[in-house]
């Protein structure tokens, strides 16, 4: 991935992605208004902060990227395999519960919020349309990358293979340690996938990231671009549930058409 840096904000785009009409940004944790342990760019209200700090952290991410401030659509996310097709901005209402989101319409941002769980981005500049997806180990096994995959072929005629699709930072294979429940749902989800579960020191450990780009490839597509920053790993840059123990904030993903 890219770095880039809009004063104290950070962000991250995947490098590709076709340059054009696209703008898309994963959002380091910095350069908000949230104090801790949710510092400082957090932008959701499900794990304590407050609406009006997680408001004004979304509106300067926005405002890094040139887009205006209620221009989203998001999801009340619930680790399924659910995706929405979005045509207008969410505006007050409340979000409906899906894990993965798709458009054609120029200027509608697609966020989601993240804090280890896979983000998924995916871009088709043949029809000019849009996905992303959350993906924890639930949704990964269920075929919540595959999700907004077929949805975008329903809705708008995406072929797979003419698909960008970035994963974006998430909790690595070296971090994310499992239990049998886990390894069980991975081995019915990933049939002869054991490849996926990485034994070390007597532990178990689930590659996430080399997981979602399986279901992307078995979805037919295949321009997959992996950042391989693992969220656990470097706190100083992303919110993490498990390294933080919970006490933490979530970071945002953004994909949007000019």
């Amino acid at each position: 991935m890219l770095h880039h840096a809009a004063g104290p904000l950070h962000y991250f785009t995947f490098h590709s992605f076709p340059d054009g009409d696209l703008t898309h940004a994963v959002f380091a944790r910095a350069g908000g208004v949230s104090p801790g342990p949710w510092a400082s760019l957090n932008m959701s209200i499900s794990t304590g902060d407050s609406a009006e700090n997680a408001r004004a952290n979304r509106e300067r991410a926005f405002a890094a990227l040139g887009l205006p401030p209620d221009s989203f659509m998001d999801v009340w996310q619930v680790h399924g395999v659910e995706t929405v097709k979005a045509d207008a901005p969410r505006g007050g209402g409340s979000p409906v519960k899906a894990d993965g989101l798709i458009t054609d319409r120029p200027g509608l941002a697609l966020l989601q919020r993240f804090a280890d769980c896979v983000p998924i981005l995916l871009y088709d500049p043949k029809h000019r349309a849009l996905g992303i997806a959350h993906a924890g180990w639930r949704g990964t096994v269920a075929g919540a990358a595959a999700s907004p995959v077929k949805a975008m072929a329903e809705a708008y005629g995406a072929r797979p293979a003419d698909l960008f699709a970035g994963i974006g930072p998430a909790i690595g294979p070296d971090q994310y340690e499992v239990g049998p429940e886990v390894v069980q749902a991975v081995r019915r989800g990933f049939p002869g996938g054991d490849d996926l579960l990485i034994q070390k020191n007597g532990r178990t450990y689930f590659d996430l990231w080399a997981a979602n780009a399986r279901a992307l490839r078995e979805a037919g597509v295949e321009q997959i671009e992996i950042a391989g920053l693992c969220t656990a790993t470097h706190t100083e840059h992303f919110f993490s549930h498990r390294a933080e123990a919970g006490k933490t904030g979530r970071f945002g993903a953004v994909i949007a058409l000019r």
